[in-house]
């Protein structure tokens, strides 16, 4: 026989929980905020909270970009680059782009192959780790490890998003 089973945690009265939460905005600025310790300081990452609404522009300045449906046809690890993958992507051109993305950590090798993806196709080319990188892919996600690229179906490589 192992014995009666207790709760480990008594319950609370709603009267208790009202006493512990504050009820109006004056009271919530009372509350002390414990401050983290510098162990936890260092060990949590920097949150990416934009401080600022990104700054309007003219849709003269959006109609400048060119998306396009790309296919990836091969993906490859970079030497000393954790985040970073050399893609190979079809965007109709005739001849393949090589393009540096910063998608590693979200995705698989083998999760890539064959996916259409989206890809500002009118970037001027940028060197990322000894690669020329002749484009970039639309993704979106809170970070690096949680990525998700822009899906635009089972178009054929080169059409146009809109």
């Amino acid at each position: 026989p192992i014995g009666r089973p207790e709760p480990l945690i008594g319950r609370l009265e709603e009267s208790q929980v009202n006493a512990l939460v504050p009820t109006t905005q004056a009271e919530a600025a009372r509350v002390p905020v414990p401050e983290k310790k510098q162990e936890e300081k260092k060990a949590a990452p920097a949150a990416k909270v934009p401080t600022e609404p990104a700054a309007e522009i003219d849709y003269a300045d959006f109609a400048k970009v060119a998306l396009k449906v790309g296919k990836v046809l091969a993906a490859e690890p970079v030497p000393k680059a954790d985040k970073l993958l050399k893609l190979t992507v079809d965007v109709g051109e005739g001849t393949p782009r090589t393009i540096a993305a910063g998608i590693a950590l979200s995705y698989r090798l083998e999760q890539l192959v064959g996916r259409n993806v989206v890809v500002v196709a009118n970037l001027k080319p940028r060197a990322l780790r000894g690669i020329e990188s002749r484009g970039m892919l639309l993704a979106a996600g809170a970070d690096e490890k949680c990525l998700s690229l822009v899906d635009p179906g089972p178009l054929p490589p080169g059409s146009e998003v809109k």
